[in-house]
């Protein structure tokens, strides 16, 4: 009987230890259901531009904010008696001049990306300790960091400088990503695209865009977001304007390749959408529309030993004084031939209200082809070979509509529809579970991407208004063991946090 029993015992450690090894959770460690995310908890830190990207310090349990309400500044939030937060002393940063864009912490140093009073000139990075927040180093990068990160290994910092022009467009400096080597007393590396100025006609060919009035290729990239590998060998960057992804080498500091990213053919009725503003009702149909995806946020995980990146699709066009690449349909001389019911698509209820780019389709005034912008939804890639291995299609925007939330924004869609904007993975029960904010339907869906080529929707809910940051913290680096989901609205200036239920 004793001998039995201790082979049940083992054979019940066994199934034990495979499940713990199975799902990449230590023993002990609590499963959660990531389809159950709710929120804990709320801070409201001012009005519009408020709370825009977070970070979270596990080391002094503080999250820190982006306020560009008024004056620059980054919130300071303590978690310590967390679910209670309690806001500390901000940091002012308007002694610096500019203001801050983006926010990143490893190891309790504390990365601020603050672009110049001329937003045309070399920003910086700023590092702190998260702890007293003592001033580490100041590093001058390129012009406009619109977003920072540490490598996982805590070993890079990396900016993605977007190199905007002057309103006017009489001032453009070049696009570029800055390589800050932490160990090497924080030296660095800013790279540019001049290089790539000679594979544009089969860039081009793709669907990257290069396009700004008197712009050089170098001038008209636009780095928007960094996601970087789990080994921190490389980074991705998108260019959203220009409609790519730039594959980066950090130990050797060099731009690989662009990849450039195509068009989504709204006439396929996987990728249908709604149009118009004005039609009085929220229905996705298919139209003779080729729509550019413009990536905003992106981020990398790993599934079956492979790594893989995911985009959100958000769009954005040029829009300066002197420059601006938006149209509407109605106000185009549609061709004949390519479209043979153009008076009908130019009404207000079908295409004529939907907005396209005047750069693409053109031919001497007439339109052979409608070129809109972004996805309406998120895609996955092969980190290694840069192939699309999945496309949301239209089913983002068909889940907002099925929540019965009142999320769907019908003014919006004529522009960009739900607005994906941020994306983050994290690791849930040892399984990537992504999530998706967007901007105009103030919500974050929820995917098991364990399955890169058939994401799994697993939750969709409210957030705060126009939701800018999507920022995953994993349980273990929690102050209360429990992954978090913290979001940051622009909108209305609240930070929530997301938490889910233990199973």
């Amino acid at each position: 009987m004793i001998q039995k029993k201790w082979r049940i015992g083992l054979a019940l450690l066994a199934v034990l230890t495979n499940a713990c090894i199975n799902d990449h959770q230590p023993p002990g460690a609590s499963q959660e259901n990531p389809a159950t995310f709710k929120e804990i908890s709320s801070t409201d830190l001012g009005g519009e531009a408020s709370a825009e990207i977070a970070t979270y310090d596990p080391i002094s349990k503080r999250l820190f904010v982006v306020n560009n309400e008024s004056t620059p500044k980054v919130d300071v939030l303590d978690l310590t008696a967390y679910p209670t937060v309690t806001k500390l002393q901000p940091i002012d940063l308007t002694a610096l001049g500019g203001v801050a864009n983006s926010v990143a912490v490893y190891g309790g140093k504390l990365a601020i990306a603050l672009e110049a009073t001329n937003k045309q000139a070399n920003g910086s990075v700023i590092v702190l300790n998260t702890t007293d927040l003592s001033s580490i180093k100041q590093v001058t990068v390129g012009a406009l960091p619109d977003m920072v990160t540490f490598s996982p290994n805590g070993a890079y910092i990396v900016t993605a400088n977007e190199g905007e022009p002057s309103a006017d467009y009489t001032t453009d400096p070049v696009g570029s990503i800055s390589i800050i080597n932490v160990a090497d007393n924080y030296s660095v590396k800013t790279l540019t695209f001049e290089s790539f100025a000679g594979s544009l006609p089969q860039l081009s060919a793709g669907g990257f865009r290069i396009y700004g009035p008197g712009a050089t290729f170098a001038q008209d990239v636009e780095p928007e977001y960094v996601a970087i590998s789990s080994d921190s060998q490389k980074a991705w960057v998108t260019l959203q304007e220009n409609n790519g992804i730039a594959e980066v080498d950090l130990v050797t500091g060099t731009i690989l390749s662009i990849k450039p990213l195509g068009t989504k053919d709204i006439n396929l009725a996987n990728n249908a959408m709604d149009p118009s503003d004005q039609d009085s009702k929220i229905s996705l149909g298919t139209w003779p529309v080729q729509s550019f995806f413009l990536p905003d946020a992106i981020s990398y995980f790993s599934a079956s030993g492979n790594g893989y990146l995911i985009t959100a699709n958000e769009g954005d066009a040029r829009e300066y004084s002197a420059f601006d690449e938006q149209v509407r349909v109605s106000s185009l001389t549609l061709d004949a031939t390519a479209f043979p019911t153009a008076a009908n698509l130019k009404l207000p209820a079908n295409l004529g209200r939907l907005r396209v780019t005047k750069t693409a389709g053109n031919s001497g005034g007439v339109y052979t082809g409608l070129y809109g912008f972004g996805g309406r939804g998120f895609s996955i890639y092969n980190a290694s070979t840069g192939a699309r291995v999945y496309d949301s299609g239209k089913s983002l925007e068909e889940q907002v509509i099925a929540a019965n939330l009142n999320l769907y924004d019908d003014g919006r869609s004529d522009d960009k529809g739900v607005e994906p904007e941020g994306v983050t993975v994290g690791m849930i029960n040892g399984k990537p579970i992504a999530f998706v904010g967007m901007e105009r339907a103030d919500a974050i869906a929820i995917y098991d991407v364990t399955n890169p080529a058939a994401p799994q929707f697993l939750q969709l809910f409210k957030t705060g208004d126009a939701p800018e940051g999507v920022l995953f913290v994993p349980a273990e680096n929690s102050p209360n063991g429990r992954s978090m989901l913290v979001v940051s609205s622009e909108g209305d200036g609240t930070v929530k946090i997301y938490q889910p239920d233990k199973l």
